[in-house]
């Protein structure tokens, strides 16, 4: 009777740790079941017992297995924010929890075609509204690039993917975004902003009646862009009326490791003066004109975020398909 209880005992303590493991409460306590286990090769009891035991093996080896996983996915370069004492209050964020469908509370899809019936650069994908291009699972964002042929809107393309735009718009702050960059080449993803007074036919907020000045007046913030043809390479940069586009002067960036296999974390401190940009909390760009004015600094009113990831016409052509994946985005003020 003492050992049925005791073998009673044991299963029940092991379903409870099996569900902490699972809720990931458990840190370093796999191995306070191993001393239940020697106890049982002690007995030598039953042939029930040595059936038993490597199953119990087996499930600590997995769920050690599980939590080295989780560990390692949830580990950055370095784990630093340049969270400054200026920005300390949480004012809007999204932790992409729940499953499927992006929060449409939070964000907008954009997929209407500029005139011409291609994205700016001559980009040749298709951004879409659909589940398989954006979804939550596991508490992230993946936001997907996709060889596929799409007809909409009486074009039919050959890759697809999707362009968020958040419905929270602000005025400085500091922006602090978790994230694993796709990777292939002709991949062009990109965490970004731009004034919610640009005049864009199929943006939430032209939507709404604010678009009343065209680009780059208007002025862009790009937090982070990543290059598939330089793999471990970010960098950011500001367009504005004095310097844009492919030449674009203000910008800076750096070299990180494994940007599509691990994440890093990309911030922006914006304050009335300058900008600031870094990965890690390692600084690679800082933006204080000498000279403020609306071609040099349209940076004094809202801004809203987008996400998208875009396709180059060099994409290689064994790319089939790849993620950007968010763990968070986050604004304090």
């Amino acid at each position: 009777m003492t050992n049925r209880f005791q073998h009673r005992k044991t299963i029940i303590r092991f379903k409870y740790f099996v569900l902490l493991s699972e809720a990931g409460l458990q840190k370093n306590c796999v191995w306070w079941l191993l001393p239940l286990v020697v106890k049982k090769l002690k007995m030598k009891k039953k042939a029930s017992t040595y059936i038993q035991i490597p199953l119990v093996l087996i499930l600590i080896l997995q769920l050690t297995f599980n939590e080295a996983i989780r560990a390692q996915d949830n580990s950055s370069s370095s784990g630093m924010s340049i969270r400054s004492s200026q920005f300390n209050t949480l004012v809007w964020s999204d932790e992409f929890e729940g499953i499927g469908a992006v929060d449409s509370e939070k964000w907008h899809h954009q997929t209407q075609l500029p005139p011409g019936g291609s994205w700016w650069g001559g980009l040749i994908q298709h951004y879409t509204n659909r589940e398989d291009n954006a979804y939550l699972k596991n508490g992230y964002l993946n936001l997907v690039a996709k060889k596929e042929f799409f007809d909409d809107q009486g074009e039919i393309k050959q890759y697809t993917s999707a362009r968020l735009n958040s419905k929270f718009s602000f005025t400085y702050g500091l922006v602090e975004v978790r994230a694993k960059m796709p990777a292939g080449i002709g991949t062009w993803p990109a965490i970004w902003m731009l004034n919610k007074n640009i005049n864009e036919d199929g943006a939430y907020w032209d939507n709404e009646g604010f678009g009343t000045v065209n680009w780059p007046k208007c002025g862009e913030i790009d937090i982070l862009e990543h290059w598939g043809k330089n793999q471990n390479y970010v960098s950011s940069a500001l367009h504005n009326a004095s310097s844009y586009g492919y030449k674009v002067k203000n910008a800076g960036g750096q070299k990180i490791e494994k940007a599509s296999n691990k994440f890093h974390t990309y911030t922006l401190e914006w304050t009335k003066d300058k900008m600031v940009f870094a990965v890690d909390g390692v600084q690679h760009f800082q933006y204080k004109p000498s000279i403020k004015n609306s071609d040099t600094w349209p940076y004094a009113s809202d801004y809203y975020m987008i996400l998208n990831i875009a396709i180059e016409p060099d994409i290689d052509p064994a790319f089939v398909e790849s993620p950007m994946v968010i763990d968070y985005i986050r604004v304090y003020q």
